[in-house]
Formats: C-alpha cells, sequence, structure tokens
C-alpha cells in the first residue's frame, strides 16, 4: 500500500535531517550524529514534513478539499510553535545554561559526591530563515516525487 502523503512527509523530514547534519559538521568542523533526530537548526524538518505533507494533500485531494484546509492549519499552528514557542524555549535554555556555568549550581549531594544540573537542550526551535529552509525542502520533495 502506498500513501503519497506519508511517503512525501517522511522523505521530507529525513532530507531535512540530513542536510541538518551536513550543515552543522560544516559550521562546527565536526559530524554530531544527534543532529539526525534532533529539534532545531537548519533546515527546520518540522516545517519541511507539514508543508510537504500539505502540498501532497493539495495534488491528491484538490486545494478546495476540507482535507487541505485542515492541513494547512495544522501546518501553521506547527510552523508558528517552531519560530515562536520552542524558539523561545532554546533561548531560554541557553540563558540557563550560561548562569548554571557562571554559578556553578549544584542541586545535591549524593553519597558525598556533589551532582551538578543537566545542561538544557539549545536546539529547540527555529529562525525565521531555517523554517523557510524547512518550507523549500518540504515543497521541493512534494513537487519531484511522482503521485504514482
Amino acid at each position: 500500500m502506498f500513501n503519497y502523503v506519508i511517503v512525501c512527509g517522511a522523505l521530507s523530514w529525513l532530507a531535512a535531517q540530513i542536510l541538518k547534519t551536513i550543515f552543522h559538521a560544516f559550521r562546527s568542523d565536526k559530524v554530531v550524529f544527534e543532529r539526525l533526530i534532533g529539534a532545531g537548526g537548519m533546515p527546520s524538518s518540522h516545517t519541511a514534513l507539514v508543508i510537504s505533507s500539505l502540498i501532497a494533500i493539495g495534488r491528491t485531494e484538490g486545494t478546495g478539499s476540507s482535507l487541505f484546509g485542515l492541513a494547512f492549519m495544522f501546518s501553521a499552528v506547527v510552523i508558528y510553535d517552531a519560530m515562536n514557542v520552542r524558539h523561545a524555549a532554546g533561548l531560554h535554555a541557553k540563558e540557563l545554561n550560561t548562569i548554571n556555568r557562571l554559578f556553578n549550581f549544584r542541586i545535591k549531594e549524593e553519597n558525598s559526591k556533589k551532582v551538578g544540573i543537566k545542561e538544557l537542550n539549545e536546539f529547540l526551535g527555529h529562525t525565521p530563515l531555517e523554517v523557510l529552509g524547512g518550507a523549500v525542502v518540504g515543497t521541493a520533495v512534494a513537487l519531484l516525487l511522482p503521485l504514482k
């Protein structure tokens, strides 16, 4: 059984994650395999997935369908969340990590050993450019993948 919408979304997500890993490797001069599954960074894999799925639904069901309307609204929520809520959470995590390092906070002692605070994940959300990159990836995959 072949589901064009699922295949478009999955391939777009995979392509964005691979690109994200490559771009991160060029910026940091090392390959970090966590980037293959992690959130945040360029391009946005969340955006790639929802935009690709949106276009795939538009191609198969038509842009006037209720399903396309639902996919559009879902895409808008995911993209808003990535650029605003998760991006702000990533900025907060970065500041909290800086404060923790600066003051060397400890949360408790275990067996006479100090246990430090775990660093928070700073790669959570996206800038508008990263979202645009994800939209480009998602659009390209959905338009290049044949309808079957």
